[in-house]
């Protein structure tokens, strides 16, 4: 027996190299997941960041913050709940998806004009303002100036560099970001006597204006080290920021095409779990990285953070409304010694042109795949490469004309500017998609009036918001009563008036079969078979490869010269476009690891709980 057992225990004790294979196994997906991480974060660190975020910590405190945060579960969502849907169904743009789950054309047609159209109004124009505020306060631009500089190089970056470029360039330039950002936090920390100072001289940061002159603008909110505000008379109301915002929190990041794309980039539902996780852990940080700085910077630079008389404000950086927006830049300006200064500027811009990138590929791929292809079906994949370069140079065009209404309409905090536009389009495309995945009756006439019944509603405060801005402090507000009700509250509106009208036309109309609801919602994500298409649903699926030829001199050298690969066609069999089919739709996860991203995944909720309720 004695003998049994010592051959039993030699045969089954781990080799050398079965513990290096498990240890580089986790190495592996812990890179894999950092990566993606890093890369999800990256996407969001732009603008809305370091200039709006910490903008709006220099005008009216922490509060800003509570968006960051409440964000945190819905990066756990799109890998845990989202991605497994969208590979289960095999797509790669949420046109497509949409097209699968509900069939029909208009829905998917309007989603994908309204997706291009989006990305000017909320993505673009925000990033661009942000790249334009330091190339303003560094070479002393104009905004328009400024802005037209930072969209022409990010357009060249991506039609050299392309998506896989930014996923590589993400990852670098989060290290360099968040080390940077460290380094201006503990030296800014410094400047004012120490953390436990920041407090008080913050509420007493004002500019001379304010101090000798006859006015109550200027000064700090009471509330500024308040997480969760007033439900009535705040700036971030909490039921708004907890309970409303999360229709715009689902609609950024679960169903927009810029996060999507970077999840659906792993190579299998566990990387992208991991992913999510590291994101996440990174979402904590911005509250130390920008909004502390951005505090920072008011006590430091009160004059001109802080301004608040329109005509100096004008003097300072171009906006009568006021300048807090210049919080972060001027800080690292002013604060970091040379050299450090060079790199956080270079990894700062990087950030911006690294998210308008992913815009821009974003775009471009909804265009070429959803729209283009509908007339040109058979189109071989060099033009589907022209067209979508072009796209991207129609993009910076529409973004320039867009540069002077943005300067119009964001007022003095930008922060608030973007969570405006955000609450007035997601709310309602949130809708289509959470009905779509967890309810199989409600069918694509719902999907398609609900929408434009909320985004009506949306769209009407945001028109209204754009005519009559919101008045400086001091003047009489007469704008319409539609425009005084917080946006928060008009969103859940939208959320109601869309949940409700795609209910009720669900109830009156035809749902799709059974057959054609295979693995497009989460209860039939694990479906063995493809959903059915209709002919017409199919045909926008015809494949565009042509025949194996020798290109002429001509074409050879206009690919060339627009960078386009020459390639090889490789026709599959049907038993390999099988196989290739069930890797590419694999949601298939390992127990060990499905495990430990649930309990990591636990804890960082946890954790984002906690720090709500401390900072609240």
């Amino acid at each position: 027996m004695a003998a049994t057992c010592q051959a039993i225990s030699s045969t089954t004790s781990l080799h050398w190299g079965d513990v290096l294979t498990i240890v580089l196994y986790f190495v592996v997906v812990l890179i894999v997941g950092i990566w993606i991480g890093a890369s999800i974060f990256a996407s969001n660190i732009g603008a809305p960041i370091f200039v709006g975020l910490a903008g709006t910590a220099a005008a009216s405190g922490i509060g800003g913050m509570i968006f960051e945060w409440h964000a945190i579960p819905f990066i756990l969502m799109l890998s845990w709940v989202f991605v497994p849907v969208l590979t289960a169904s095999g797509v790669y743009t949420m046109p497509e998806y949409l097209k699968k789950r509900y069939g029909g054309k208009r829905l998917r047609t309007y989603i994908s004009v309204l997706s291009i159209i989006l990305y000017i109004i909320t993505k673009i124009s925000v990033e661009m303002y942000a790249g334009a505020v330091f190339v303003q306060l560094l070479l002393g631009w104009s905004m328009y100036a400024s802005g037209i500089l930072v969209l022409v190089f990010s357009a060249v970056f991506t039609m050299t560099g392309g998506l896989t470029a930014v996923i590589f360039t993400d990852t670098l330039q989060t290290i360099v970001l968040i080390g940077g950002a460290f380094v201006l936090l503990f030296k800014g920390i410094s400047e004012v006597g120490g953390y436990d100072q920041i407090r008080p001289k913050y509420m007493h940061a004002l500019s001379n204006t304010t101090k000798h002159g006859n006015t109550t603008c200027g000064y700090p909110r009471e509330d500024s080290f308040s997480l969760l505000r007033d439900p009535f008379t705040s700036d971030y109301p909490w039921p708004g920021t907890l309970i409303f915002n999360i229709p715009s929190d689902i609609w950024f990041w679960c169903s927009d095409q810029i996060m999507v794309q970077r999840s659906l980039s792993a190579k299998s539902l566990t990387h992208a779990k991991g992913g999510s996780i590291v994101a996440g852990y990174l979402k904590i940080l911005p509250y130390w990285l920008f909004v502390i700085p951005g505090m920072i910077a008011r006590i430091m630079f009160p004059d001109e953070v802080a301004c608040s008389d329109p005509e100096v404000c004008k003097c300072i950086c171009e906006n009568p409304a006021g300048c807090s927006n210049i919080a972060y830049p001027l800080l690292v300006l002013r604060i970091l010694s040379p050299g450090l200064r060079g790199l956080m500027l270079a990894a700062l811009f990087a950030a911006v042109m690294s998210t308008l990138t992913s815009v821009f590929n974003s775009a471009s791929s909804i265009f070429t795949m959803d729209l283009w292809r509908k007339f040109r079906s058979h189109a071989p994949d060099w033009e589907l490469l022209i067209v979508g370069r072009v796209v991207v140079v129609v993009l910076v065009g529409l973004a320039v004309v867009w540069i002077p209404i943005m300067q119009a309409a964001q007022g003095d905090q930008l922060w608030q500017y973007w969570q405006m536009l955000m609450s007035a389009v997601g709310p309602p495309w949130a809708m289509v998609f959470l009905m779509g995945f967890f309810w199989k009756r409600t069918t694509e006439p719902a999907a398609f009036f609900g929408l434009i019944a909320g985004q009506l509603l949306g769209f009407s405060r945001l028109i209204l918001a754009f005519i009559y801005p919101t008045p400086p402090c001091g003047d009489v507000d007469d704008r319409p009563y539609f425009l005084k009700i917080h946006f928060l509250y008009i969103a859940a509106m939208e959320t109601a008036v869309s949940g409700a009208s795609m209910i009720c036309i669900s109830l009156f109309t035809k749902p799709r079969t059974k057959s054609k609801l295979h693995r497009v919602t989460w209860w039939t994500r694990h479906d063995e078979k493809q959903p059915e298409l209709s002919d017409d649903e199919d045909k926008d699926d015809v494949t565009h490869d042509t025949p194996d030829q020798e290109p002429s001199k001509l074409k050879h050298r206009f690919e060339v010269c627009c960078g386009i690969k020459e390639q090889k066609m490789s026709t599959l069999s049907k038993e390999e476009r099988l196989a290739l089919q069930v890797k590419m739709t694999s949601i298939k996860e390992n127990p060990k690891w499905r495990l430990i991203l649930n309990m990591n995944a636990i804890i960082l909720m946890g954790i984002t709980a906690f720090i709500i309720g401390f900072y609240h």
